[in-house]
């Protein structure tokens, strides 16, 4: 019997997510339950996400895991970079052991990214990942919540910028 629902697939064609772009991306935990408010998770999240962005060559500028979400900048290092591989190998790892323990699924089925146009203020896109635990009341000042940084350390990433970014979709 055929399904009855039918999934919007939400991603662009695969040519647009190789290379050396940068993307904007958001995963979600499963039914945006607060998961990630555990330190040892988080850790071990961030941990597993430092090392599949070195396996696939990509820099990650920006991260912020917030109690139900993650956020990050990624820009690829190589032509060969491939997001979607980068993304779907992340969340695979880093939920097999969660899954394992717990019998529940860690991530949504689908997560966000938006691709950036070249020219873009990364900075821009930088503080507004950082900002998010400011704006839901989880720190005062951006470099206090626990779970936000950067693995690449880029000087620009740590100035903060004369312009704001919001995604398209706010």
């Amino acid at each position: 019997m055929p399904s009855l629902f039918f999934h919007k697939d939400i991603r662009l064609p695969a040519s647009e997510y190789l290379g050396t772009k940068s993307f904007f991306v958001t995963i979600c935990s499963a039914g945006r339950r607060p998961l990630f408010t555990n330190s040892r998770l988080a850790f071990s999240l961030l941990q597993s996400l430092r090392n599949r962005a070195a396996e696939c060559a990509f820099d990650i500028h920006t991260y912020c895991l917030m109690p139900d979400h993650l956020h990050f900048l990624a820009q690829g290092t190589q032509q060969e970079c491939d997001l979607r591989d980068f993304v779907k190998i992340f969340r695979l790892n880093s939920s097999r052991s969660y899954r394992q323990k717990t019998g529940q699924p860690l991530w949504q089925k689908k997560y966000f990214d938006h691709i950036l146009r070249s020219g873009a203020s990364l900075n821009s896109v930088a503080w507004y990942i950082w900002m998010n635990p400011v704006r839901k009341g989880l720190s005062s000042k951006v470099g206090e919540y626990p779970f936000c940084g950067s693995f690449t350390n880029v000087e620009w990433v740590w100035k903060r910028p004369t312009e704001t970014w919001k995604p398209n979709w706010k």
